[in-house]
C-alpha cells in the first residue's frame, strides 16, 4: 500500500480500466493555460512512499492529442508536498482545465539505488559512444 493524503477529496489518484498502469491525477482548481504557456498545476494529493519507490509523473495521451503535455517528472520518497504537474500548452489555443479534470497519470516505480565505482576504462560494445542518430532512427 501506498499512503496518500488527500487535501481535496475530489482528487483520489485512480486507475481508469483494469489494465491501466497508472493513475490518473486530478486538477485540484480549474485555469486556462495560454498558447505556449507552462503551469504548475496542482493535484490535490501528497505521497507518503516508501524509500524504494518513486512516482512517475507522465502524460496522458487524450491531452497530448490536443497540443497540451504534461512534462514527465518524478516524485521522490522523501517529498511530502503537494504533487504539481507541469503543463505545456504547445496549442494555438488557450487550454481550459476544469477541476477534476484528469491532468497527468502517475505511475509507481521501484527505485534502485546501486553503489557507484569509478573506473579507468568501461567495456566496449558494437554500438560504443555512438549517440543521436546512431541506431538510423
Amino acid at each position: 500500500m501506498v499512503a496518500v493524503k488527500l487535501l481535496d477529496p475530489d482528487c483520489r489518484p485512480a486507475r481508469r480500466t483494469p489494465g491501466s498502469s497508472g493513475y490518473d491525477l486530478l486538477a485540484r482548481e480549474a485555469r486556462t493555460i495560454a498558447p505556449g504557456a507552462v503551469q504548475a498545476v496542482p493535484v490535490g494529493v501528497v505521497f507518503d512512499l516508501p524509500s524504494d519507490v518513486e512516482v512517475q509523473v507522465r502524460p496522458k495521451s487524450g491531452l497530448a492529442t490536443r497540443g497540451v503535455l504534461a512534462l514527465w517528472g518524478t516524485v521522490d520518497s522523501d517529498y511530502r508536498g503537494e504533487v504539481l504537474v507541469v503543463l505545456f500548452n504547445h496549442s494555438p489555443e488557450p487550454f481550459v482545465i476544469e477541476k477534476g479534470r484528469a491532468v497527468a497519470q502517475a505511475v509507481f516505480s521501484s527505485v534502485w539505488h546501486p553503489m557507484i565505482g569509478e573506473v579507468d576504462v568501461v567495456t566496449q560494445t558494437e554500438r560504443g559512444a555512438g549517440g543521436f542518430g546512431s541506431t538510423g532512427i
